[in-house]
């Protein structure tokens, strides 16, 4: 902006300086006009004229389109000869000057001896008409500045167009069409010779470039002993291994037969597969977890039905290793468990919660309830303090009841405790009830060994003891009996201890009050339970079973009824034999029997939800899977049969 201003005030001084000496200028040609004899003193050569207008304008005054005209009948302008010539000069000059602007006096200048030549005032002639010189008078030409813009355009190029070939004729080479067949092949023969260089080139172009590559796969670092034990140790790459591994077991775990041949009759009489005999499937056994170690419980998922859990005592060999361990087994995964767990103490028995397919309980010996989460690590998330509030005895017996939004563990041990907990709160017990017993000669206390509940009833359940009887317990006050034991209802048959009670499933209605006992009185018993709502006797009262089953030669450790058939259970005792009923076929002897590879006792089993397999598991630490098949499933009459079994039995 500044620049522009002073741009500005230098056009207007130089303005202001052209105005003066136009002013003096014309101060002069009037003082020229007053004084016409000073000017007379003084004569302008013609010669001197045309020069100085040649020095101006050029070639321009002697051009044709010069108009120059002289005024008649003016003295000096009738010479001749010479003396015209020169006046015509004058009179081209002035008319010149007047074409280039308006004749402004200027300084006197002689012209002749006439005197000197007058121009006419400004303004008062027009651009391009002739001017009459008088003699006395001046006649000064003014000139005005200009500025001109030069545009230099380039001529349009000039494009012509020919219908003829467009094609540039080569004269190189001989016509294509007056070869010999000799020249015709030698040229094939150099094309194909060419390509054949090009291929092998790019070949050896290639085959350089693959041992280029192998060379750099070769030039790999390697990895020193110390990066490596680093990997091998860090806990990422063993958790990366670990699952990355059991992911590729389950995938690799296929027991379906290539070599079948479809066109052979497989309709065997002696086939296995006919599902009359109960089969091996698969066995469990590690040494980093079960070694030297007996199976205490067995649990089978109600989300996932491929995952069975195992409850380990300690190992009495390896002081250093964890008291108990809980192992989930994979039918897919058959080296090794999924899930490993750890406890402080020996685990006897273990459950998964109905409600929340990732929670896993256990009761330990030393009384403890702990709880183990799938998604956490090895050790239990939870557990209940070694306190008087809760358990101080072997817990042998829990379970989970209830719903999805209000359920509970109830659990029991052998100081006569049943605590009930809410699993997310196991720091004290909600409800506590000690179990006891007036008529005992030495103790009050009824030390429980196991536990059931019927089908929908959470508040009352059949207790089996170590003494050999099973009494029956309300958790509340209820109409005609108080919350404990009720001693005067005993189911009193068993000579010994009590090891398991299951109560029928709820296939039936009419079949949940049966339930069995076994015993370390080689037996098991079956027996219809009291209904729970009726008044307790106010007379001691013994409870006799429906039958029983005396077809062992060992300790009777556990009984399971099938889940899917009415009048189908299974037992194991100490010869290691697992034993399959059905008392719509024989009530005396088992139908189907297995015994175990080492011939150690068995001492738990369980059902899957489908009932077609069972889990069993003994003092060799190993969980053997057996396929029921259809020995197990029902037929459309097998409810009637089990219901006149059941009658008859009665009667």
């Amino acid at each position: 902006m500044e620049h522009r201003k002073e741009e500005l005030e230098k056009k207007r001084a130089k303005l202001a300086e052209l105005r003066r000496q136009r002013e003096e200028r014309k101060r002069a040609a009037l003082q020229s006009r007053e004084n016409p004899a000073a000017g007379s003193s003084t004569r302008i050569d013609s010669e001197d004229i045309n020069d100085l207008v040649n020095s101006l304008v050029g070639d321009r005054a002697r051009s044709p389109t010069s108009q120059i005209s002289t005024a008649a009948g003016t003295p000096g302008m009738s010479r001749e000869g010479s003396g015209m010539g020169r006046d015509r000069s004058i009179s081209a000059a002035t008319s010149i000057g007047t074409h280039m602007g308006s004749p402004v006096p200027r300084a006197a200048t002689p012209l002749s001896a006439a005197g000197p030549l007058v121009a006419p005032s400004p303004g008062t002639t027009a651009p391009g008409t002739s001017v009459s010189f008088v003699p006395g008078q001046r006649v000064v030409p003014e000139f005005k500045t200009s500025e001109i813009v030069i545009f230099d355009f380039p001529p349009k190029e000039k494009v012509t167009y020919n219908k003829e070939a467009q094609t540039t004729e080569s004269g190189e080479g001989p016509d294509e069409s007056l070869l010999t067949e000799e020249e015709i092949e030698r040229r094939v023969k150099e094309i194909r010779e060419k390509d054949e260089k090009a291929r092998i080139t790019k070949e050896e172009e290639r085959a350089r470039r693959e041992a280029e590559a192998k060379a750099k796969e070769n030039e790999i670092k390697r990895l020193t002993d110390e990066q490596r034990a680093s990997i091998l140790e860090s806990g990422e790459f063993s958790v990366f291994i670990e699952q990355t591994s059991r992911v590729m077991e389950r995938a690799l775990d296929e027991d379906y037969d290539f070599m079948v041949d479809y066109t052979l009759d497989t309709a065997n009489e002696n086939d296995d597969a006919s599902g009359e005999k109960l089969k091996l499937a698969m066995s469990f056994h590690d040494d980093k977890v079960s070694r030297n170690r007996s199976v205490m419980d067995l649990a089978w998922s109600s989300k996932f039905p491929e995952l069975v859990a195992a409850a380990y005592n300690r190992n009495p060999m390896a002081p250093n290793e964890p008291d108990g361990i809980v192992a989930l087994w994979n039918t897919h995964l058959k080296e090794r468990p999924e899930f490993v767990f750890y406890a402080p103490s020996d685990v006897l028995r273990v459950s998964f919660s109905d409600f929340n397919p990732s929670l896993i309980v256990g009761g330990a010996y030393s009384g403890q309830i702990l709880l183990w989460d799938t998604r956490a690590k090895a050790q239990p998330v939870l557990k209940t303090p070694l306190t008087a509030g809760g358990h101080t005895h072997p817990v042998y017996s829990l379970k989970v009841v209830g719903s999805t939004n209000a359920h509970q563990l109830i659990s029991a041990s052998t100081d006569g405790l049943v605590c009930s907990w809410q699993l997310d709160m196991l720091a004290q017990p909600q409800e506590a009830i000690e179990l006891s017993h007036p008529a005992h000669l030495r103790t009050d206390e009824v030390s429980v060994t196991c536990f059931d509940f019927a089908d929908n009833e959470t508040t009352a359940f059949i207790a089996g003891t170590a003494e050999g009887v099973a009494y029956q317990v309300n958790r509340y006050d209820r109409a005609g009996s108080k919350a404990g034991l009720s001693g005067f209802d005993a189911y009193r048959a068993h000579t010994a201890r009590i090891n398991s009670i299951n109560f029928h499933p709820p296939i039936a209605s009419e079949f949940t009050d049966l339930f069995l006992t076994t015993s370390a009185d080689w037996t098991t018993r079956l027996w219809r339970a009291r209904p729970a709502a009726k008044p307790a006797s106010t007379v001691p009262t013994d409870i006799k079973p429906l039958h029983v089953f005396d077809a062992f030669d060992d300790y009777v450790y556990d009984a399971r009824w099938s889940p899917a058939h009415p009048a189908v259970f299974a037992s194991v005792d100490g010869t290691g034999r697992l034993a399959l009923w059905n008392l719509n076929h024989d009530i005396e002897l088992p139908v189907q029997a297995a015994s175990s590879s080492s011939g150690r006792a068995l001492n738990r089993l369980a059902w899957d939800r489908p009932g077609r397999r069972i889990a069993t598991g003994g003092t060799d630490g190993t969980v053997y899977i057996y396929d029921v098949g259809d020995l197990s499933a029902p037929r459309p009459d097998d409810h009637a049969k089990f219901s006149h079994v059941i009658g008859d039995l009665m009667n």
